[in-house]
């Protein structure tokens, strides 16, 4: 067994460069060979289509793209295969998802008259097709599947695609199946990868039907699902995308009081996910960092995806501050798509946080709760998104308008103000609609 070698920093010895560097994220996210291999994938697939992405999840994932028809049939078997226990978390789980979710909807808003005779409001609508990438292969992450394809429901999505990777033996889980009729799908695509992004985008036509081209795209993924997601929004006429949502993140905030064991466990949570994952532990006390990362070493050890834990603890980071005040400052540098603050009173360091995917406030609120069952959706931003973008709701899957009504009231009132403005700008025919509507 090799002992870990976690980079131990203080980061009161730092520069503003030697900062910045320290919460690095791994250099594998912007390799550029992840972005030629996804740049010649999106090029077979717009000049091929359908053909191409065949060849590629023959070639990746080794099995040729599959539709799983969620029918009663299908429902009824995954359920008998597994234990009652787990059949009814899955259900929990849901439930809590969609309560969230439905409790969190935008609302059409009242009419604001900022003039009289001119009423505005803002009017909430579902976009029409919605692309939902599930991360699978090595694990089957059905829980990706109910934090977004129900957040989708909810929001009146129609059109709902859902892509996950096959097992290494062409299988789906039975938790998918069973995920995926608690979120009232029709039916999954077994194909993952940058070519399951690629299929979304451009809309192609398979074996086993049609994937069609979707408006948005939602969905973690590793290195080139994330870089497919970022390529396919730059296309022309490309697809928006939720957020830069790649290999995962925990930041862990802790005093001296908190539970190494505790800690230790929610670092693995996340590095067991990924070898590129991240986690990062920030201790206002020297002494309860060491005791941390001794625990991680005698926890990692116990692990069945241990060679995937300890790959990913080669980027984690031991961060000394001086005090809470200052791990505030490296939780808003960093941006971390989960945190966990397990001191004294975490409370009080909310109002200092401004950049979290989701943050978890106190020993017992485990990050792993969020991941499955507390309801928000656990689809963050990663690499610093955080900073300026928010995790997966129901308005992720809508669009706002805003909505205007004017009386001859009204034009006359603010009719020649927008004129004198246009005219101010140089815009004559903008002026002159004004005017006509002014009777100036």
């Amino acid at each position: 067994m090799t002992t870990l070698d976690v980079k131990r920093i203080d980061w009161a010895s730092l520069d503003g460069q030697g900062k910045h560097d320290a919460l690095a994220r791994p250099a594998r996210r912007s390799e550029r060979d992840v972005q030629d291999v996804v740049h010649g994938i999106f090029e077979q697939v717009g000049f091929s289509g359908g053909s191409a992405v065949s060849q590629f999840a023959e070639k990746i994932d080794g099995f040729k793209p599959r539709r799983i028809a969620i029918t009663d049939a299908a429902v009824a078997e995954a359920r008998a295969s597994l234990a009652p226990a787990d059949a009814r978390a899955i259900r929990i789980a849901a439930d809590n998802v969609r309560v969230f979710h439905e409790a969190t909807r935008p609302e059409d808003t009242a009419w604001v008259e900022t003039t009289p005779g001119v009423r505005s409001r803002l009017v909430w609508r579902p976009i029409k097709a919605a692309g939902i990438y599930v991360p699978g292969g090595t694990a089957p992450l059905f829980s990706s599947l109910l934090m977004q394809a129900i957040p989708a429901q909810v929001a009146g999505v129609t059109e709902r695609v859902v892509v996950t990777p096959p097992a290494k033996d062409g299988s789906v889980h039975p938790a998918m199946i069973l995920a995926a009729a608690e979120a009232g799908l029709d039916a999954i695509w077994l194909l993952g990868g940058a070519q399951a992004i690629a299929a979304m985008t451009y809309g192609v036509v398979l074996d086993d039907g049609e994937i069609p081209a979707c408006d948005k795209l939602f969905g973690p993924g590793n290195a080139f699902v994330a870089e497919a997601k970022r390529y396919a929004a730059a296309l022309p006429g490309g697809p928006a995308v939720d957020m830069p949502a790649g290999p995962s993140e925990l930041m862990v905030v802790v005093d001296r009081d908190a539970a190494p064991e505790i800690a230790a466990a929610d670092l693995l949570s996340q590095a067991e996910h990924d070898a590129d994952a991240q986690v990062i532990l920030v201790s206002t006390s020297r002494a309860n960092l060491d005791y941390i990362l001794t625990e991680v070493e005698r926890q990692v050890a116990t692990l069945p995806r241990e060679a995937i834990a300890r790959a990913s603890l080669n980027e984690a980071r031991a961060i000394l501050v001086r005090d809470e005040e200052t791990a505030c400052d490296v939780i808003n540098l960093y941006g971390p798509e989960h945190l966990a603050l397990q001191v004294e009173e975490p409370e009080a360091m909310l109002p200092s946080i401004r950049a979290a995917g989701a943050i978890f406030v106190g020993r017992f609120a485990a990050e792993t709760l969020g991941d499955y069952a507390a309801g928000p959706s656990h689809v963050l931003p990663t690499d610093g998104g955080a900073r300026t973008l928010g995790g997966i709701t129901t308005a992720s899957f809508m669009t706002s308008m805003s909505v205007q009504t004017v009386t001859a009231e009204g034009a006359a009132a603010l009719g020649p103000i927008a004129a004198r403005l246009a005219r101010l700008e140089g815009l004559e025919a903008h002026a002159r609609a004004a005017d006509m509507r002014s009777g100036t």
